[in-house]
């Protein structure tokens, strides 16, 4: 898991930095002059349908520029924590998404698989088929077919024991993603108070309200209360993904285990 996150952060400072660097590149006015003349002629010449697919491109191009100077406005301190928070946030989501994909399971397919094997080579057999399926699912059916021999009662507390290592395992590291979600808006209102504080210093300095500089002023320190108010709202979608995908899993987990319960009292039964 520290060598997913590492990755996907590393790929988010670099992204970061392209976006920055090219957004801070001086375009030539000389090829600007020469590409609008072009364009122009270009735009002249084209048909009611590449107009619209012209300005479609002109719309997203304008979405992504606008994005990257208002991220340059807010400020490299805040915002770049602000961005840091997402990175991982997004990571530890991703990791988690992956892991409950490889987690889930066919599990009426499984149960069919298992009782079979125990009325056919009994406890052992299912034990096989258990340690060749991945999934929480089946760890909990190996760990009571495990007691078997102890007696019923055991294998139920062992199935209720290590069901809630289980579902520790699913959750693992959406503290994290909650902490992020929680920290954005902070960082974000932070920003906007030591923005807003830095205004007035302006302005008293300045000895004079200028409306120009403070509504730039307000304008920055605004802006890092939007972006940490988007992370979280990011954030707070993929975590409410993995929270209902692990809710699914742990019901399938409860049924499943009722379900290995009866199947043993069946068993037992049977071999009396």
């Amino acid at each position: 898991m520290k060598k997913v996150l590492a990755l996907f952060a590393i790929l988010g400072f670099l992204f970061l930095g392209v976006n920055i660097s090219n957004a801070q590149t001086p375009p030539d006015e000389g090829t600007d002059t020469i590409a609008q003349v072009d364009t122009n002629v270009a735009v002249n010449q084209n048909t009611p349908q590449d107009d619209l697919e012209v300005e479609a491109a002109d719309t997203e191009t304008g979405i992504h520029t606008v994005l990257k100077t208002k991220f340059i406005e807010g400020g490299a301190g805040f915002m770049g924590i602000v961005l840091i928070a997402l990175i991982l946030g997004l990571a530890i989501a991703l990791e988690r998404i992956i892991y409950l994909t490889l987690a889930s399971t066919d599990t009426t397919k499984f149960i069919k698989k298992v009782e079979a094997a125990l009325e056919n080579d009994g406890v052992e057999g299912a034990k096989e088929i258990c340690r060749n399926t991945r999934g929480p699912i089946a760890s909990i059916y190996y760990q009571g077919l495990s007691r078997y021999d102890q007696g019923v009662e055991v294998v139920e507390k062992a199935v209720l024991t290590y069901g809630s290592v289980q579902m520790g395992l699913l959750e693992k590291g959406l503290t994290w993603v909650a902490f992020f979600i929680a920290v954005a808006p902070m960082l974000g209102f932070m920003g906007t108070v030591i923005g807003m504080i830095s205004a007035f210093d302006a302005i008293e300095k300045a000895g004079d309200i200028n409306a120009g500089l403070v509504a730039s002023g307000i304008k920055i320190a605004l802006l890092t209360t939007v972006f940490g108010l988007i992370v979280a709202i990011i954030l707070q979608v993929f975590y409410n993904y993995i929270t209902s995908r692990i809710d699914g899993i742990v019901n399938k987990m409860e049924d499943a285990s009722v379900t290995l319960i009866d199947m043993l009292m069946k068993h037992q039964l049977k071999n009396k």
